[in-house]
């Protein structure tokens, strides 16, 4: 039986990210033992944000080079689609090399093992893999992170289809694709595959794609999706799925009707669920709630006083690996002692579209329902000199705010470049800053960024009666 000070369950960025604050915390003196099956570095480097953002960035680049209508300049491009997924598997090794393998090597007093671990009693676990043993720690992190959501329908076991795991190997680009699930994996992997030249529909069961954002937002970016050529069946339910002309068929219920979809490609994006199957948690003494997500509470601790749990195994709303890893160091400080909280308020998400649909914070309808009143303003990406420099006028900003003290409770704004300065009314809300606070602060022109300041101003002023600049 191996002892330990710290024993972490899983390989991706909260794991990482709680094994360098244990041993930054710890000034190295902590032994600590990470196990977990699967590539090092989790989703995020290996089949999420790193390769995802990647595959778009090549795809805008080749349909806007296209697309064309900058005066004056006529430009041309092509695309080899295999080697365009080769350059992507090769950013995704060179990163994970970089960011994990090196970096885990410089922590001396961090034991790696690949295997699968499973817990014996809420204070042991048994680690199978090149070899096995049995350990004991004061304290554990479980940071196994998440899988697609696959959901049982009917014909599934007869077609072939692809996750957002899986597409990563795809050496072929499909003359057209059926994509089930509209939320921020799905647009983002349609726009990639739309820009590259494939036809994308897109069956989503709700009345809106990327439903947690505004539904001004939402219904924004659809139709500039719409204007690319990108196809939605909302209030859809997919009935059954059948070969077709060596693709799918997806039957599709729809509001007009019972429709077929067809593709030469089918890739299902309805989400992701946590990985807590055969960890053993039962013996542990971890509870887990109806998805299977283990259950913390606000500092991350679990029902096991000794087992603390980060990253897309926990149960909460947003699943990103930037927050995965603040969960990560909050676990880690508090194993070790500490006392502190996620700050999930401010945490900021994207989706990665272009335009970027990026968010923080609260919605009208959830200020709302929180305070009993609202106070919001809405504006046009148009009223920003940069957009029609860079000749995409199309976006909104929304920000919300507190009624009674103007203090900042949200904002989503849809426009190029959003996630590069979403961050802004992240900090302002954790300053506890008011909309007039934005409007003093001097922003670089011309910049996309200036709509937070422009929405700010929307609350005082007519921005359409403004000249550039005004405070």
């Amino acid at each position: 039986m191996r002892e330990y000070d710290l024993i972490i369950v899983g390989k991706g960025a909260a794991a990482f990210a709680a094994a360098i604050k244990a041993t930054e915390l710890s000034e190295g003196r902590a032994s600590i033992l990470m196990v977990g099956k699967g590539p090092l570095g989790g989703t995020c480097v290996n089949v999420g944000c790193v390769p995802s953002k990647y595959l778009l960035e090549l795809s805008h680049r080749y349909y806007y080079a296209r697309k064309g209508g900058l005066p004056g300049l006529t430009l041309s491009a092509g695309v080899e689609f295999g080697q365009v997924m080769g350059a992507v598997r090769g950013l995704i090794a060179k990163l994970r090399e970089e960011k994990y393998e090196r970096v885990i090597k410089s922590y001396g007093n961090v034991e790696l093992v690949s295997g699968e671990a499973r817990f014996t009693s809420p204070s042991s676990i048994s680690m199978k893999g090149d070899y096995e043993f049995e350990a004991r720690a004061k304290n554990f992190i479980v940071a196994t992170g998440s899988r697609p959501s696959v959901p049982p329908l009917e014909g599934l076991e007869k077609v072939s289809y692809l996750t957002s795991d899986s597409v990563w190997q795809l050496e072929r680009l499909p003359s057209s694709l059926v994509l089930i699930g509209g939320g921020a994996i799905g647009l983002e992997l349609g726009q990639a595959f739309l820009h590259f030249g494939s036809q994308v529909s897109v069956v989503e069961a709700l009345p809106r794609i990327a439903y947690t954002a505004e539904p001004e937002m939402s219904e924004a970016l659809q139709h500039l999706l719409e204007a690319e050529g990108m196809r939605f069946y909302l209030r859809s339910r997919v009935a059954s799925l059948r070969p077709y002309d060596g693709g799918v068929s997806v039957e599709v219920f729809t509001r007009q009707g019972r429709v077929a979809v067809e593709g030469e490609a089918l890739l299902i994006a309805t989400g992701r669920k946590p990985n807590t199957e055969g960890l053993g948690l039962e013996r542990a003494k971890v509870e887990l709630d109806e998805r299977g997500a283990i259950k913390v509470d606000a500092r991350l601790r679990t029902s096991n006083p000794r087992i603390f749990a980060a990253g897309d195994v926990i149960s909460k709303q947003l699943m990103l690996e930037t927050l995965a890893a603040r969960e990560g160091v909050v676990a880690a400080t508090n194993a070790l002692g500490g006392r502190v909280e996620v700050d999930y308020m401010t945490a900021p998400w994207v989706i990665f579209t272009n335009p970027n649909l990026a968010a923080v914070g609260l919605t009208e309808a959830e200020v709302t329902k929180r305070l009993g009143a609202c106070s919001c303003r809405v504006i046009g990406l148009e009223a920003v000199a940069k957009s029609h420099i860079l000749g995409q006028e199309k976006g909104l900003a929304k920000l919300v705010v507190d009624p009674g003290s103007g203090r900042i409770m949200g904002a989503q704004v849809l426009a190029p470049g959003a996630a590069e300065f979403i961050t802004e009314v992240a900090l302002a809300m954790r300053a506890g800053m008011t909309y007039r606070d934005l409007i003093e602060a001097t922003h670089a022109f011309p910049t996309v960024a200036e709509v937070i300041k422009l929405a700010a101003q929307a609350f005082i002023r007519d921005i359409s009666r403004m000249s550039c600049c005004v405070e």
